[in-house]
């Protein structure tokens, strides 16, 4: 008799840490120890910029952002191609290149911002080192999740497509263009909109950080919304989210939608679909216009010299590949990884000495006191985005008309709305804390909502219709068809929510409000008062427990729930 597959998850056994991931954990604390010995060294007292509330400043200040934001986007987008290649086509490298970039996935940005730009300052013009680790916090907060995607995609080639560029002896050239970068497209779109997104949050943080007589504010919407609250203005706030509002709708309608809709076309599928899923009126009217026809002729032009004059030379199959023997540069770079982890372990085993017992005690409280704001914020964003995320999944009307407008509202940061948060809460008791919960949930909920969409709409058709011919309803359908079919989008939306809470924690914990300072018990407080009093023992020490607590929480929750999902709920 059939018996259906409910969600009962039991995660299956598996070793917690590889030798890769102990070596690569070890080098990220030695470069975290290392700049914070040279934070050491930063200037005590650093003037920030006037930020003016005329609304004449906003389009200037506007421009500015989307600027850091294009540049670590571009950057972004070049080292996605560049590592995402050679992890899928190196087998040696592979071992290396992908541990490394789930270890640094599981790392809480925002807990490198002060050091990065306290040792920055050190060596660099003070304007010049905000400005690059500006860059520097948006490209982190982008990267990732594009790699991953590219990387994902290049290894999922099919064979027969493989073998058919090996037949007409592509060129590297040639196979990037007509297979590779294709064939990847889509998912790349689709993972830079969610980067582009992310990076707000992490632009705003940014534009507005200060630590004590250090003001490291930029130029800026941040900056705008920032000063704004701390005088008041509720109508220079007001302005502020809608030129935010009004930035995130033109880049959406007019680099966004046009790019989806072209990536649309490179979809494999063997029957044609009926939705009218990636639909953008520009990129219609591009299509058009004798513009897009004159730049089309010229990228073709350029396409056909470089394969022509650069790349003449067949490519072989790169899965075929033996790997070879390590190179110079492998040698270099384990040589370079062992004088990082012998120099930067010394100098944090003496920051590490020099804290006291009775201070270890308060970050370990602080830990679980970050840890439940987390759990709290998650809890509530799963109540409303589980339910909310199957009925737009599920409904194709609903999605037409909801979706879009999800989208706009996502990429609103959580932290262009903090100062109205705070303004709004810091008279209550406990309004810090509500505070802090408020901006981890906004900052996470999307993440898990868009996963849930996502899983909704993948679910198929004909399990849909078999539920309906057994008539499940209610729970029984939730527990036999939903929840397993949202399974693996879930978790992949948990584990992103969860790191964009934990980096919500060092802005939403200490908080420099009308020239007053506000903060509550937590991990992120103590890194940002560590930093603002010069405790670099302290901001180490602190630093250091959250990487841990993070990195502890993925190997143990996160890795076990996503190979459960990879092996027991696959779609097959």
């Amino acid at each position: 008799m059939f018996k259906p597959r409910t969600f009962t998850p039991a995660p299956p056994a598996q070793s917690l840490l590889t030798r890769a991931d102990v070596w690569l954990l070890l080098v990220l604390i030695g470069l975290l120890a290392l700049a914070i010995g040279a934070a050491g060294s930063a200037p005590e007292t650093v003037r920030g910029p006037e930020i003016s509330l005329s609304l004449s400043a906003l389009p200037f200040y506007a421009l500015r952002s989307v600027g850091r934001m294009a540049l670590a986007y571009a950057l972004s987008l070049l080292f996605t191609l560049v590592y995402g290649y050679i992890a899928a086509y190196n087998a040696r490298a592979e071992r290396v290149l992908i541990p490394l970039l789930d270890v640094l996935q599981s790392v809480p940005i925002l807990s490198f911002l002060p050091v990065v730009l306290l040792s920055l300052s050190t060596i660099l013009p003070e304007a010049v080192a905000v400005e690059l680790t500006a860059v520097v916090l948006i490209f982190t907060s982008q990267v990732w999740n594009m790699t991953f995607a590219w990387y994902q995609s290049l290894t999922t080639i099919p064979r027969e497509l493989r073998e058919a560029s090996s037949i007409f002896r592509f060129s590297r050239w040639q196979r990037f263009t007509t297979l590779e970068f294709p064939f990847g497209a889509l998912a790349l779109v689709w993972n830079s909109m969610m980067s582009w997104a992310g990076g707000w949050f992490f632009l705003m943080a940014a534009e507005i950080f200060t630590l004590g007589e250090r003001d490291f504010r930029l130029p800026g919407l941040g900056a705008f919304l920032h000063t704004a609250a701390d005088a008041g203005d509720l109508a220079a706030i007001g302005w502020g989210i809608l030129t935010l509002v009004v930035v995130i709708v033109v880049l959406d309608q007019f680099i966004w939608r046009p790019l989806l809709a072209w990536a649309s076309q490179f979809r494999l599928e063997m029957i044609e679909r009926d939705d009218d899923e990636a639909q953008s009126w520009f990129y219609d009217l591009i299509r058009q216009s004798a513009l897009a026809g004159w730049a089309g002729s010229l990228a073709g032009r350029i396409d056909r010299f470089i394969a022509r004059h650069l790349s003449r030379h067949p490519a072989p199959d790169p899965y075929l590949s033996v790997a070879s023997q390590r190179s110079w540069l492998g040698w270099v770079m384990l040589a370079a990884s062992v004088v990082v982890v012998g120099w930067g372990g010394w100098v944090g085993s003496v920051l590490l000495l020099s804290v006291p017992l009775a201070q270890w005690g308060e970050i370990v409280l602080s830990v679980g006191a970050t840890m439940l704001r987390v759990v709290t914020a998650m809890t509530i964003a799963l109540v409303w985005t589980v339910p909310v995320g199957v009925f737009i999944g599920t409904r194709p009307r609903a999605a037409a008309i909801l979706q879009p407008i999800v989208q706009i509202t996502a990429s609103i940061p959580a932290t262009a709305l903090f100062p109205v948060l705070v303004l709004a809460l810091l008279a209550i008791p406990g309004g810090l804390n509500l505070a802090a919960i408020a901006l981890m949930m906004l900052g996470t909920q999307w993440y898990i909502l868009f996963n849930v969409i996502a899983g909704a709409a993948a679910i198929p058709q004909d399990l849909r219709f078999t539920s309906e011919l057994l008539q499940l309803r209610g729970w029984e359908r939730w527990r036999t068809l939903i929840l397993p079919g949202l399974f693996p989008y879930l978790i992949t939306g948990l584990i992103t929510a969860s790191g964009g809470a934990w980096n919500a924690s060092i802005v939403a914990e200490y908080v420099v409000f009308n020239q007053q300072t506000y903060q509550t018990i937590g991990i992120g407080a103590q890194i940002a008062a560590a930093t603002a009093a010069g405790d670099f023992a302290g901001l180490f020490a602190a630093t250091l427990a959250m990487i841990v607590a993070v990195v502890a929480i993925n190997r143990l929750v996160w890795r076990r729930l996503y190979r459960l999902a990879e092996t027991k709920y696959r779609m097959e």
